[in-house]
Parts: C-alpha cells; structure tokens; sequence
C-alpha cells in the first residue's frame, strides 16, 4: 500500500507565496516521475509541474518562473515553490507519483487527497 500526503495550502493574497509539500509512504522500492496537479471546478485537471527521478522538470506555461518543483529522494518527498501568486493560481493541488512497489518493477500510479490553494485578490 502506498500513500501521498500533501501539506501546505492555504489563503495568500495576490503576490503572496506558498510552499506546497508531498510525502510518500508504504511499499516503495523506488518512485519515478513526481509532479503537482491543479483541480478547478469546471476545468480539466492540469499538469502544473513535473520531476523526474535524475530532476529534470517540466512546467506548466502558466507558472513558468514562478514555480518551482524540487524533490527529496531520501525522504520521499516533493515539493512545490509557489510564488507570486495570481488569482487564476488557485484550486486543489493534487500530488501524483508513479512508485514502484517491487524488485520485479511492478508500480502504480499514485495520487494526495489533495491540498486546497485560494488566491485573493
């Protein structure tokens, strides 16, 4: 069984800043691609931020150069610089991983309960 766990929503005004933060537990043998979705209600899920396990990222063009994924390999972890928050910024922020759970490969695609983010303006 593997689990996500985020951590860090909140309300920030517009400019603010907000540190976004996702643990994985369980049966880990070794996790690959982590990344950051955004749920708005009406709206396609989008893909906010990706890392590889080497650390190469990927960003959404919306938050390219205000956001920022890094990830702790040893701790299993992955996090997510918000800064210069803008309205349009805010909805429930899902933490993804695909985790390998085996020797033999076998791996799953794992999601957060999610961590809510509302901007004011």
């Amino acid at each position: 069984q593997v689990q996500l766990v985020e951590s860090g929503g909140g309300l920030v005004q517009t400019g603010g800043s907000l540190q976004l933060s996702c643990v994985v537990s369980g049966s880990i043998f070794r996790i690959n691609d982590m990344g950051w979705y955004r749920q708005v209600p009406g709206k396609e899920d989008e893909l906010i931020a990706k890392i590889t396990s080497g650390g190469r990222t990927t960003y959404a063009n919306s938050v390219k150069g205000r956001f920022t994924i890094t990830r702790d390999n040893a701790k299993a972890m992955v996090y997510l610089q918000m800064s210069n928050l803008k309205p349009e910024d805010s909805g429930v922020y899902d933490c993804n991983a695909e985790v390998i759970w085996s020797s033999l490969g076998d791996f799953m695609d794992a999601w957060g309960q999610g961590t809510p983010v509302t901007v004011s303006s």
